[in-house]
């Protein structure tokens, strides 16, 4: 299992974040293995303001040391304003064999929940078995914007593997746990040839799907016919999920006029 590349501290940690389906958020970690090239806002964002100076720092990640005892302070204070808190929206809180990073993503949740808040989980890598042991209230989901390994390979190089991250979340789901899936940032045909019917077959058990379009990327730009594209994509994902009782959000710029 590889470690993490350090530590540093922060003096806050749960914050209103302005996510479109989201509430609070957490990121306790600086950094992403998982080293997605689509390109990543995350990424992005942390090198624009001088957190991170490199592609291949940002792939060494780096653990917030006083994460629980900022949980400590916070969650007295804030508790009553939060409706729920979104792991993570700035990195992966089950960044792919990362044991470390787990752990205390586990202890994080516990807390919050201890504290009757529930919380959302999204991660590339493998959400743990342990979580169906958790409170109820909570949801799980993973990223799935194919089903093709050599392109997750190719644009999501650190992650779990697609079937592995079905499975796990799959298991969660038949252990009465709330589950989710986010079909974004969904790529064009002239990124890869492949039938969205498919990927939505596989997640048909799901309680929700968010699906979302790509973004800061000339390769979407240059696709002449990716409004068309998302249009049509965006209505299949509202047929199947109306057609199969499954909630379902399409997320702001993906259907256009």
């Amino acid at each position: 299992m590889p470690n993490v590349k350090g530590y540093i501290t922060r003096k806050t940690m749960l914050y209103k974040t302005g996510v479109e389906y989201g509430d609070y958020t957490m990121n306790h970690v600086l950094g992403c293995a998982h080293g997605c090239k689509y390109p990543c806002y995350a990424f992005l964002q942390k090198k624009r303001f001088g957190s991170i100076s490199s592609y291949e720092e940002w792939t060494e990640p780096y653990i917030v040391s006083n994460t629980l005892e900022l949980l400590d302070k916070e969650i007295p204070r804030l508790k009553q304003k939060i409706k729920s808190v979104h792991l993570c929206f700035t990195t992966d809180p089950f960044m792919y064999g990362y044991d470390e990073i787990k752990d205390i993503s586990l202890k994080a949740i516990r807390k919050l929940n201890d504290a009757g808040i529930k919380c959302t989980v999204l991660t590339k890598g493998l959400l743990p078995i342990e979580l169906a042991n958790f409170s109820k209230m909570n949801e799980y989901g993973i990223t799935l914007i194919s089903l093709n390994e050599e392109y997750r390979k190719k644009i999501e190089p650190g992650s779990a593997k697609y079937v592995n991250r079905l499975s796990h979340l799959h298991y969660l789901h038949d252990s009465g746990c709330k589950t989710w899936v986010s079909v974004e940032p969904y790529p064009t045909p002239n990124i890869i040839t492949q039938n969205l019917d498919d990927i939505l077959k596989s997640i048909s058990f799901t309680d929700k799907i968010i699906f979302g379009r790509t973004n800061y990327s000339n390769e979407i730009t240059s696709y002449t016919a990716h409004k068309s594209f998302y249009n049509h994509e965006a209505q299949k994902v509202i047929n199947f999920c109306e057609n199969q009782h499954i909630l379902y959000h399409i997320k702001k710029g993906t259907i256009t006029a």
